[in-house]
């Protein structure tokens, strides 16, 4: 049994290109948390990253998720050159997040830590505790979707958030006027937190759901689906469907540009705007 003080981790070494999809794997492995060494340092000949846990998953899972995601990044096994497993006081762990993780600024948005102090009166502040790696706000296809929301969202709209993560999307559009909002997620831990995170933010009027949508959901005025791929292209006729003037698609690496934008055109839907940001890209549909 895992001592209370004592946290898992998980320590992979490699090239930095690979930091993200590495990250990735380690949230498909359930960790509580990733921190990054040296992630943007000039020059560097590679990263740490690590991932925290009440208990490590066994070696075959590990293998096969860190594989699977550098197959889908790209990447081959070898990009990762060590792999070391320790522990790690509790106290020291809580500090890392305390380290690394700073407030991020999108357009009027910021996201910080219940700790930080936000000295900027014009910004809305958006208050994430740091339990999760992906939905702090400082992920890019987050960062997409919340620029998205900054320019085109018109208060007063109604708001869906399919895979809403920890629920930030659709906080942001409550603090902009929203009340007629809605926020799914297939993760019933996501939707805990999100739920939390809505809580400590004054945004009780969310309506939150661990499931997907439906044909049996209402349509909305703004819809944001920051999925991936291979979860939208299948649901694209559907997310469409429920958007009343506004879609914003992300969790779209770049390369994959090409897949959303063929499945639009063979809607008929040529005008769309896309945004880049690091190695993913936002896909926004005037409906």
């Amino acid at each position: 049994m895992t001592n209370s003080q004592t946290w898992h981790s998980l320590e992979i070494t490699a090239a930095p290109e690979a930091a993200e999809a590495i990250e990735f794997a380690l949230n498909s492995l359930d960790a509580l948390g990733t921190s990054i060494n040296h992630l943007r340092k000039a020059n560097a000949e590679s990263v740490t990253v690590v991932g925290y846990f009440n208990d490590l998953p066994d070696d075959q899972r590990f293998q096969d998720e860190l594989h699977y995601a550098l197959r889908s990044y790209d990447f081959a096994d070898e990009i990762v050159s060590t792999v070391v497993r320790g522990e790690i006081e509790n106290a020291d762990w809580l500090a890392e997040w305390k380290k690394h993780w700073k407030p991020t600024t999108v357009g009027r948005f910021v996201i910080a830590p219940p700790w930080f102090e936000v000295d900027e009166p014009d910004k809305i502040v958006i208050r994430i505790e740091p339990n999760m790696a992906f939905g702090t706000g400082t992920h890019e296809t987050t960062q997409l979707c919340l620029a998205e929301i900054d320019k085109f969202y018109r208060e007063g709209e109604s708001f869906l958030d399919v895979g809403t993560g920890t629920g930030i999307l659709a906080i942001a559009a409550a603090k902009l006027g929203a009340e007629d909002l809605f926020a799914c997620d297939t993760d019933a831990d996501s939707i805990n937190i999100a739920r939390e995170n809505a809580a400590s933010n004054g945004a009780p009027t969310i309506k939150f759901d661990t499931a997907s949508i439906s044909e049996e959901t209402p349509s909305y005025e703004f819809v944001c689906a920051n999925l991936t791929i291979d979860v939208i292209l299948p649901m694209l006729d559907l997310l469409l469907s429920k958007s009343n003037r506004m879609l914003v698609m992300s969790g779209i690496l770049s390369e994959q540009e090409p897949m959303i934008t063929s499945a639009l055109n063979d809607r008929g839907i040529t005008d769309h705007r896309i945004e880049r940001l690091g190695e993913w890209i936002s896909v926004t549909v005037a409906v």
